[in-house]
């Protein structure tokens, strides 16, 4: 058999080492080295992380490893590659487990409804959420019995803009991100109760299911891997269709109603 080469080209710390058993990771996160998410890197290569840097990446077979600095070693030992479905799975959930201990099933939202999409943003709850770059977000409400109004603020007030639900109505669209002045944080003010909303944006081009659900655990989005899971497991009981990618998604799909927004203080 015929081994792989090595390149001694380094890159922002990064040694690449081209080996027949290497597999793709994506960076999830970085501090240093020059790396940013969505940077896809092969599991075989080797970093020199100087003290205070630090790396996430995820394989293929959605376990995510974090190296930090003073290191200096290989991406990953176990090459990242796809396994069996069933156990990457298994070992998925496994880790959500251990991430809603440890945050609380309430800020994690690891006992709220069950969303019917990955990619929908429940506003009844606060916490962090993921959407897709290049995509607006889409509200979501678990009980749509009733017409509902909820406003939307940044964390600073400046502004506001109010919404109603339609009785029956469970998703709305958001207004386009840009103009909102780039706010990213949001306080979404529901009958009873203030939600402070953080979204955090993941690269159009990462689909992979298990990939998606790993990177969502990370920033402990459990609700929205929970998501992802389902689909997972009804892809491998042959009960469904493959979840669907999320660049395919279209927010034409959800009219956007026009919002009963303060002049005096939204955004233009």
């Amino acid at each position: 058999m015929k081994r792989g080469t090595s390149l001694g080209l380094l890159v922002g710390g990064l040694m690449i080492a081209s080996q027949s058993l290497a597999a793709p990771m994506i960076v999830v996160e970085a501090r240093g080295a020059g790396l940013r998410p969505g940077m896809r890197l092969d599991s075989a290569a080797t970093i020199d992380l100087k003290d205070g840097e630090r790396v996430t990446l995820i394989g293929a077979d959605g376990q995510a490893v974090t190296l930090r600095g003073t290191y200096a070693g290989v991406l990953s030992k176990s090459g990242g590659a796809t396994q069996n479905p069933r156990l990457a799975l298994a070992a998925l959930i496994s880790t959500r487990n251990d991430r809603a201990s440890k945050v609380g099933s309430i800020r994690s939202g690891a006992n709220a409804a069950q969303l019917p999409d990955p990619w929908l943003i429940d506003i009844s709850r606060g916490g962090a959420r993921y959407i897709r770059e290049g995509q607006r977000p889409i509200w979501w409400r678990p009980d749509a019995s009733g017409e509902t109004k909820f406003a939307v603020y940044p964390i600073d007030r400046s502004w506001r803009a109010d919404f109603v639900w339609q009785k029956g109505q469970a998703q709305m669209a958001a207004p386009d991100l840009a103009k909102l002045d780039g706010v990213k944080t949001f306080l979404i003010q529901v009958p009873g109760q203030d939600n402070a909303i953080s979204l955090n944006v993941i690269p159009a081009d990462v689909v992979d299911p298990l990939i998606l659900s790993s990177w969502m655990l990370e920033k402990a989005c459990v609700q929205q891997a929970d998501a992802y899971f389902r689909q997972i497991q009804s892809e491998i009981d042959g009960q469904g269709a493959a979840p669907r990618p999320a660049s395919s998604r279209s927010t034409a799909e959800i009219a956007t109603p026009a919002p009963m927004v303060d002049a005096g203080k939204a955004p233009q």
